[in-house]
């Protein structure tokens, strides 16, 4: 948006009297955005990934990669500089090369380092040189900054896939982390404090984002491990193809809010807001938790013709799916051996690294 004459006036104004100069009060550009605050991890520090992100004004990068299921905590700060501890009014002169950046903790059991740098392109335009939004400088450039060697392949490819959608070549910097200061106390969690702020992010392409359940974080044990691990009736039932009784089963009454994860590998399948009594005696579900977690093949056992429900990661056989479930919510009885699943009860979910999920239950 071009500002008049009297925005720049208003705009040298600002960055005297405000803390976050020409963002302040900038309200043309801002979005009048709900957050949420961002959690305590979780998780313990060994097993959390580092990302740092540069994408112009920090205090909408924090909130919008904040909101990012699997992220366990955003800080705001300056990166990639020369000089020690810098100040806000160190850097916001740019003579030292300090880049506005976000330090993005995240467990990679939850999201992946490519779906973190998908969704960063979705806020940023990669091809604008130090501007992002309204803000103009070396320390509003792009960059994504790492600290593990391992992670450059991952990155320079989704930097290959975003260029395809630009002619302009992409300027993000891609480099290694040379250093990285935290900003100061009133920058940190900026847009939960001050809701109306300013941010140059559009926070409602979080609307549609999918979340992803990767089946690689999700191993499958080999018989014999399982055959340790599982009760003989759960090896019975999920390696064999068995079925156990009905009405007899730990989870066919169950009417707790939870996740259903594939008792062999951990994988998501399915949820309480799913589940329904269907009165056949065993858990049924209306759908899985997404579509890809499960796949079918004909079962002809039995002198009948079924199609059987197996887990995808696991491979293991979870039981049955039908066309008499309620036509309101799709018409399918996914008919599931308790033998099979593990119920995670919903204040469990976080302790034990489903957080990400928990919009599905909640």
């Amino acid at each position: 948006m071009k500002r008049t004459l009297m925005g720049l006036c208003l705009l040298v104004i600002a960055i005297v009297v405000s803390a976050c100069g020409n963002r302040a009060e900038s309200h043309s550009a801002s979005s009048s955005i709900s957050t949420q605050p961002v959690k305590a991890s979780s998780v313990s520090e060994e097993n959390l990934s580092n990302l740092y992100l540069a994408g112009g004004c920090f205090w909408g990068v924090e909130a919008y990669m904040a909101r990012i299921p699997g992220v366990q905590d955003v800080t705001s700060g300056y990166a990639n500089g020369e000089g020690e501890n810098p100040t806000y009014e160190d850097v916001i002169r740019g003579e030292q090369g300090f880049a506005e950046t976000v330090h993005v903790k995240y467990d990679p059991q939850q999201v992946s380092l490519q779906k973190l740098l998908e969704s960063y392109f979705r806020v940023i335009d990669p091809t604008s040189l130090n501007k992002q939004g309204n803000d103009r400088g070396i320390q509003y450039r792009t960059g994504i900054y790492y600290t593990l060697p391992e992670d450059v392949k991952i990155i320079e490819q989704a930097v290959e896939a975003e260029q395809e959608k630009y002619d302009q070549p992409i300027v993000t910097e891609v480099m290694p982390l040379q250093n990285y200061y935290l900003a100061e106390e009133y920058h940190q969690d900026y847009l939960e404090k001050n809701p109306n702020g300013y941010c140059h992010i559009d926070m409602t392409v979080l609307d549609d984002l999918e979340i992803g359940i990767d089946p690689a974080q999700y191993p499958r044990p080999t018989d014999e491990q399982l055959k340790e691990r599982l009760t003989d009736e759960q090896y019975a039932v999920t390696v064999n193809n068995d079925t156990e009784h009905a009405f007899s089963n730990e989870y066919w009454d169950n009417e707790e809010p939870g996740l259903y994860v594939d008792i062999a590998t951990g994988e998501p399948l399915f949820t309480s807001r799913d589940k329904y009594d269907s009165g056949c005696g065993w858990p049924s579900f209306t759908k899985p938790i997404v579509p890809e977690v499960v796949t079918y093949t004909t079962d002809t056992s039995f002198g009948m013709e079924r199609t059987e429900v197996r887990s995808r990661a696991g491979d293991i056989h979870l039981g049955h799916v039908f066309d008499d479930g309620p036509e309101d919510r799709g018409g399918k009885r996914y008919c599931i051996n308790s033998a099979s699943i593990r119920f995670i009860p919903l204040d469990k979910m976080e302790e034990e690294r489903y957080g990400y999920l928990l919009s599905f239950v909640e």
